[in-house]
């Protein structure tokens, strides 16, 4: 399973690391994942969907049926 946020599709960040002398060695910056039971009140009842803290953050104030219904996914979509 891919690194990668469900709803938000955030992924890796390819950067580089830049010491003093100006060596570049390339570094990986991982989104914040984590597997979390949601509340989905369009069926009443959980769904299990791996998802980074933003989206958390953004389900807790909208509900996933809302966040669902802005970004144009259903359910069938995430899981």
């Amino acid at each position: 399973m891919a690194r990668k946020c469900s709803l938000t599709g955030k992924r890796r960040n390819v950067g580089m690391n830049v010491s003093h002398s100006h060596v570049r060695t390339k570094t990986v910056q991982l989104p914040n994942l984590q597997t979390k039971r949601v509340w989905f009140e369009d069926e009443a009842r959980f769904v299990r969907i791996r998802l980074s803290c933003r989206a958390l953050r953004t389900i807790t104030k909208k509900g996933l049926s809302r966040f669902l219904r802005d970004e144009g996914m259903t359910i069938r979509d995430v899981a």
